[in-house]
């Protein structure tokens, strides 16, 4: 786990894994964008522009749903709510910020919307497939304890840790799933040199304790990791997406408009389908995320909000003319 790769000589901000990841995940969609909407516009500048604004949407998105997910987890302070240097983006948050952004660009610059949200939702999935390792890197998103082979321990004061040695209400657990000693807890200076009480930081604990804590039986328990599922997820989704937007582009050049779930739009519909699909049972999997409307989570909800929308768009889209693809 390396939530912070370094940090900025003389100001001392952290350099975030998860940020890098992100960056790179934006990075590899902008250049799969770029290659596969060649036919689409003549102008590239449009492409880096339109690749430019998704960016900035995405990130603000991403920050702005942690922040209404999360506001009890903040200090309450103004500066906090743009603290991204000590992590907190969600992306759902910047899908959901991603789209109406896009519309509106295509729509300024009378861009054939259906086809390149087809090419944009392809180039998102690799969003996915970084942005989750960096959650894997910084220990977010983590999963529920299992015994799999592939189940993977986090380290002591990890957010996974934390997870399992207190109670949590708002997963309607009410006892911790590993049992700490007292002498674990205690009064220590924070960052900003307040003292607080609570689990111990790693290097005042005893050798003993230490020991416990990495080798011996208060090591935190294995859990999914639920951070690579859904990288592996993201790759799944392109290789399918990819395929199925290479099947419309062929039905589009032979013209053939009796072909099923080919027409612009089509691609962007199965992404909204499939994702809803995985990142519901992903969720089923993960041990991060408080229940909050009908014992599911947020994402879960929204994730059948997701589902239902790509079956009406690819219904919609189905009936429409190859034609009409600027609407």
């Amino acid at each position: 786990m390396h939530p912070v790769l370094f940090k900025i000589p003389f100001i001392g901000l952290p350099f975030n894994s998860y940020g890098l990841m992100l960056v790179i995940g934006f990075i590899t969609a902008f250049y799969v964008i770029q290659h596969i909407s060649r036919d689409i516009t003549p102008n590239p500048q449009l492409i880096i522009n339109g690749a430019l604004y998704t960016l900035i949407a995405g990130v603000v998105g991403a920050r702005l749903f942690y922040v209404i997910h999360h506001y009890n987890n903040l200090d309450g302070s103004l500066l906090s709510l743009f603290a991204v240097w000590h992590g907190g983006l969600e992306l759902y948050g910047a899908a959901i910020l991603i789209i109406p952004t896009l519309f509106i660009y295509l729509r300024y610059h009378k861009l054939p919307i259906r086809k390149w949200l087809d090419v944009i939702v392809i180039g998102l999935t690799l969003v996915i497939v970084f942005g989750r390792i960096g959650c894997f890197m910084r220990g977010c998103c983590y999963g529920k304890p299992s015994d799999l082979p592939w189940s993977v321990r986090f380290p002591y004061a990890s957010d996974p840790y934390y997870s399992q040695i207190y109670p949590d209400e708002k997963r309607h657990r009410d006892e911790p799933r590993l049992e700490l000693p007292q002498d674990f807890f205690g009064y220590y200076k924070n960052e900003n040199g307040q003292s607080v009480y609570g689990l111990k930081p790693f290097e005042d604990l005893t050798d003993q304790q230490k020991e416990m804590v990495t080798h011996g039986q208060y090591r935190c328990l294995p859990v999914h990791p639920t951070q690579l599922y859904s990288s592996l997820n993201g790759l799944i989704l392109f290789v399918i997406l990819y395929f199925f937007w290479r099947r419309s582009k062929r039905a589009e050049k032979d013209k053939n408009t009796k072909k099923l779930f080919t027409k612009p739009g089509s691609t962007f519909a199965l992404m909204l389908i499939l994702y809803g699909i995985t990142r519901f049972i992903l969720e089923a999997l993960r041990d991060d995320n408080p229940f909050e409307f009908d014992s599911m989570t947020i994402s879960q909800n929204i994730g059948i909000v997701l589902i239902a929308l790509g079956i009406v768009l690819m219904i919609v889209f189905q009936k429409l003319n190859f034609g009409s693809s600027r609407s």
